[in-house]
Parts: structure tokens; sequence; C-alpha cells
């Protein structure tokens, strides 16, 4: 178990009107039963159960403990997205949600591959990644981040598999700044959770905007495509 991951994750689940909306951007997008991967501690696995039947992941048993003790009615089960060990079997799932994990693999194309062979025909993969190499400092080093991504970048990633990109955006316009800000500049070695609690009281709530707006930069991409 990562010191560092397990302290990000603490911190990201206090952010609730961010965790909120970010909800809110996956939910039409999944299917009857969905593959989490990377569920860790399960800050959107309470979400997920609450409209889909929920296949919870991980690859440290230390959040897989975690995730059997907290959410009894969620199987949770270890996925390896890089190499293709897949403990549910010969399952099929409607929908993969791939939060914040990408970026923490060598090989992503393979990653990619292999989520599109754990899915249905039709079946959709959602994916939040980091956004802007530009932003990539000592936040991203302590989480083991390989990269962060462009749009175009992952869009290419995923047509080159074979699936149909049906959304792809930037997520998030206000935190690339405090990111940048964090990272590069003061070099944390966490995301202080002062920070982020001001962000969520004070910025998240106006995120709503991107709903009407799409901008050109921001923290994460959003992407959702298509297995054909």
């Amino acid at each position: 178990m990562d010191f560092v991951g397990k302290k990000t994750l603490e911190v990201m689940n206090k952010a609730r009107n961010y965790n909120s909306w970010l909800f809110r951007l996956i939910k039409p997008y999944l299917g009857r039963n969905v593959l989490e991967i990377g569920s860790g501690i399960g800050n959107f696995t309470k979400m997920l159960a609450e409209v889909s039947d929920v296949y919870a992941s991980d690859v440290d048993e230390y959040y897989l403990s975690y995730l059997k003790k907290n959410f009894k009615s969620v199987k949770s089960k270890y996925v390896n997205i890089e190499t293709g060990v897949n403990r549910y079997g010969k399952i099929k799932f409607d929908s993969i949600l791939c939060m914040n994990v990408l970026e923490h693999i060598k090989n992503d194309q393979e990653a990619i591959s292999h989520m599109y062979g754990f899915l249905k025909h039709g079946g959709t993969l959602i994916l939040i990644v980091p956004a802007f190499m530009f932003a990539y400092g000592k936040l991203d080093e302590n989480l083991g981040h390989y990269r962060r991504y462009t749009r175009c970048e992952l869009e290419k990633k995923l047509k080159k598999l074979g699936f149909f990109v049906l959304e792809s955006r930037y997520v998030n316009f206000i935190g690339i700044f405090g990111w940048w800000f964090n990272s590069k500049l003061v070099k944390s070695d966490i995301i202080p959770a002062s920070h982020l609690s001001f962000f969520d009281k004070i910025f998240a709530p106006f995120l709503f905007i991107e709903k009407f707006i799409k901008f050109p930069v921001g923290l994460s991409v959003f992407a959702v495509a298509q297995k054909k």
C-alpha cells in the first residue's frame, strides 16, 4: 500500500461537491453492470452502487480488504489492466470506469486493449486522466504518474484499438491552476487538504458551467468510448 496514494484518496474523499459533480458527468454512460478499475477506498463505489451492479477492483491487497470490509454488498476482486489479469473471469461488462488510473501504467496502450477485451460489444469505457504535461510536477512524481494527457493523444490511443469516441473534453478548468501551483511552484508532496477544502466549498459548486462551455484546458481529460 502506497502511503501517498492512500493519503491522497483520503483527502479526495472529503471533496464532496467535486466528487458529486464528477459523478454527474459519469452517470449517463453507466450500464447495468460496471467494472470499476482502481476502486481504492471506494470514493465512487457507493455512488456507483446506487445506479448499477458494481464490480469493484484493485491491484493492492490493502484496498481490496478495505473494500470487502466496508462495501459488503459490492463484489471486490483483483483486476490488473496492465497485465490483463482479471479475477472476474469471463464476465463481459456494459461499462468500465477507469478514473485516474491510466497515468500510473507504463504501457497504457496495452491497458486500454485489455479493457476493450473486458467489455461487451457496444459497451462503454469511461476514462478520466490528468491533463497537460506543463502541469506535471512533484505531486505527479509522488503519485507515480508516468504522464499527463492531451485530449487528442487519448483519443488517438482509443481509436487505435477500435473504440468509437462518444465524448472527449477537458474538465475542471479551475483545478488545473491549483494543481500547477502546488505541483510545479510549491512542489507539495501531497495535495494540501486545506487547499482542496477551499476549492470544494468555493469553486466546485460553479463547475456546472462546464455543461455549457467547453474550455480549452482543464485538470483532467474526460473521455467516453464505445466498443464497436
